[in-house]
C-alpha cells in the first residue's frame, strides 16, 4: 500500500536503528575538554574563534568540567609532573570518551628530548587522533575533529567498552588516526 493516507496526516514517523540515532546525536554534540599545556593551546583557541568556528561541527563551547566532557584535546608539551593531573582529569570524564593529541609535543615529545618531558601523551592516555605540526594549524584540528566524528558514526553506541575506554575487539573501530598539521590554504598563504 503506497501513497498518501489522510487518516495518518500529522502523525509522521521516522524509522531508524537506536544505535544510529544515538551515534548521530553523539557525533554532532561533542563537548571538548581543552588541555592547553603549551604553545599549541594558542591554535586551539584560534579554532574556537569566529574565523574557524569549531561550533559548525557540534563542538560548540569548550567545557572546563571533565564530568561534562567527552573529548579531551591535549595541546602542547606534557611534563611528567603534569601527566598525573591530566590522567586524573581523563579518569573523571564519563564514557564514551575520545582523545586528540594536538601537535608534535603531545604526539611524540616534539623537540624536547628531556628527562622531564613525556615522549607522547599516548604513554598514559589512549589517543584516538594524532595531529602533527608545530603548531598545527586550526584547519588540522578541525580535520581531527571530523575524524573523531566519523569514528563515532561507525562505532556501535550500545556495545560495552573495555575498561580502558577503547572499543571492544571486533567492533570495527581501528587504531589511532594521524592528521597532517602542516596545512597550506587553497589559493596560497593567508
Amino acid at each position: 500500500m503506497t501513497g498518501f493516507d489522510p487518516k495518518t496526516e500529522g502523525r509522521d514517523v521516522i524509522v531508524t536503528r537506536l544505535d544510529a540515532a544515538i551515534d548521530w546525536a553523539r557525533k554532532n554534540s561533542l563537548w571538548p575538554m581543552p588541555m592547553g599545556l603549551a604553545c599549541c593551546a594558542i591554535e586551539l583557541m584560534a579554532t574556537g574563534a569566529s574565523r574557524f568556528d569549531i561550533a559548525r561541527f557540534g563542538a560548540e563551547v569548550m567545557r572546563f568540567s571533565p564530568r561534562q566532557c567527552d573529548l579531551m584535546i591535549v595541546a602542547g608539551t606534557c611534563v611528567y609532573k603534569m601527566a598525573g593531573a591530566v590522567r586524573r582529569v581523563w579518569d573523571q570524564m564519563p564514557e564514551p570518551k575520545w582523545c586528540i593529541a594536538m601537535g608534535a609535543c603531545a604526539s611524540s615529545g616534539g623537540m624536547y628530548r628531556s628527562y622531564a618531558v613525556v615522549q607522547g601523551v599516548d604513554r598514559f592516555l589512549p589517543v584516538d587522533v594524532y595531529i602533527s605540526g608545530c603548531p598545527p594549524r586550526p584547519e588540522a584540528l578541525l580535520d581531527g575533529l571530523m575524524a573523531i566524528q566519523r569514528r563515532i558514526e561507525h562505532e556501535a553506541a550500545l556495545k560495552s567498552l573495555r575498561h580502558d575506554g577503547r572499543a571492544p575487539v571486533g567492533s570495527g573501530v581501528k587504531g589511532p588516526i594521524i592528521v597532517c598539521g602542516d596545512y597550506a590554504p587553497k589559493g596560497g598563504a593567508p
